[in-house]
């Protein structure tokens, strides 16, 4: 009776592996997800992020100093890209001992394109500052399917209109939109500290 029952039991158990292994095989019916999305490509790594904002509530502007420290992925390199959308750039510079030496670049709305002083190798730390201004309300950009909207910076009742909601400042950075409100490598295969200071009213 016993080894009855573990016959039944053996044959179940390979109907099921069976079962499960055909639906394992099946392939997905989504065209999208057939697309083979590849990460970004890593020239340069974060490494640190130090931001100092201000905010003009009335035109939705966030005025920016920014010092990020990035250094080559794999290979040396002389050039640097960041994402930043929709800014005005004011000013790019490597700090060199303790002083701002000015960079070269080109900027298309979208994308900075820097000039590096040098080569850097892997092995070497780089800082660079920028001055900017971020204009998320003037931003046209579109988002991901997950989070629709890209502006990344948003004011709430900024004119203080609506008494009966604060006034506030807040961002979404998910996926892509961090580089609305400050120049970085806006991918989420990037990890970077961070460190924040803020003049509000």
């Amino acid at each position: 009776m016993i080894h009855h029952s573990l016959k039944k039991l053996t044959a179940f158990g390979t109907a099921c592996f069976i079962t499960a292994g055909l639906y394992a095989q099946t392939p997905a019916t989504n065209p999208a997800l057939k697309i083979y999305r590849a990460a970004p490509t890593k020239i340069n790594d974060l490494v640190n992020t130090k931001l100092d904002v201000r905010f003009d509530y009335a035109k939705h502007y966030l005025y920016g100093k920014e010092w990020v420290t990035l250094k080559p992925h794999f290979y040396p390199t002389d050039s640097l890209t960041l994402d930043a959308k929709g800014m005005d750039i004011n000013q790019i510079s490597v700090v060199k001992n303790g002083k701002n030496v000015p960079l070269k670049y080109v900027y298309d709305g979208l994308i900075l394109k820097i000039n590096l002083d040098k080569k850097y190798s892997s092995a070497e730390n780089y800082t660079l500052y920028l001055s900017y201004t971020a204009k998320p309300d003037e931003l046209k950009v579109k988002g991901s399917a997950a989070i629709s909207d890209a502006k990344g910076l948003y004011f709430i009742n900024s004119d203080g209109a609506d008494k009966t909601k604060p006034t506030q400042i807040w961002t979404q950075g998910e996926t892509e939109s961090s580089s609305a409100w400050f120049p970085t490598i806006d991918h989420p295969s990037q990890k970077t500290l961070e460190e924040i200071s803020m003049t509000v009213p």
